[in-house]
Order: C-alpha cells, then sequence, then structure tokens
C-alpha cells in the first residue's frame, strides 16, 4: 500500500469569501561566505549520548546548505545532514568543521564550551 503525503496544503472548499491562498514563500538568496556567521558546537542531545557537530546560522538556499554539508562531510570522512536550516556532522569534529568553514572565507563562532 503506498504512503499518502500528509503536507497536502492545498484548500478543496472554503465557505469564507475572504479566504486568500497562500503562496509559497521564494528561496532566500545565499549571502557571499564572508558576509556569513556560522555557529558551530557539539550536540549530544536526543542522540543517545554521540557526539555530532552542529553548524547553524546558514543563509540561503537549502540546496546551497546542502552543497556545503556534502562538502564538510567529505572533508571530514564521516556521514551527517542537511535539514532544517542545520548542517549535523557525525562525531566530535568541532575544530576541523571550523577550519574548513575558515578556508572557503565563512566568519565562525564557537557555540557553548
Amino acid at each position: 500500500m503506498a504512503k499518502k503525503n500528509k503536507k497536502s496544503n492545498h484548500v478543496v472548499y472554503s465557505t469564507n469569501p475572504n479566504y486568500t491562498y497562500d503562496e509559497e514563500t521564494p528561496e532566500q538568496e545565499t549571502l557571499p561566505n564572508n558576509e556569513q556567521l556560522l555557529y558551530v558546537s557539539i550536540d549530544r542531545k536526543k542522540r543517545k549520548g554521540k557526539d555530532v557537530t552542529l553548524i547553524e546560522g546558514f543563509v540561503g538556499s537549502e540546496d546551497d546548505m546542502k552543497e556545503l554539508g556534502k562538502r564538510l562531510k567529505s572533508a571530514c570522512g564521516v556521514g551527517g545532514s542537511a535539514k532544517n536550516g542545520e548542517i549535523i556532522i557525525q562525531g566530535n569534529k568541532r575544530d576541523q568543521v571550523m577550519e574548513l568553514l575558515q578556508k572557503e572565507g565563512y566568519k565562525t563562532k564557537r557555540k557553548g564550551g
């Protein structure tokens, strides 16, 4: 049996005469590397005690964020993901990630400990 997509946002019928359809917001334009301030931290919450390196604060399109995540994962030799405005790198790679981001021209800030 096929799974149904529950994220359907279309209105079939509305009795409200003042109802307006919400239009999709356009993707945010990616800022140049030297204008971005990325926060790099170590996180263990909801991960069964395992460390992950968390990169927050990326301003730009989802595709650009995923591409940056892919480059970081490849350079660190580990897995991870890029979603919900965060890039997650498996393991405690904070110093290595900060060094890589600074080489690419990003401004970084250590967050927490």
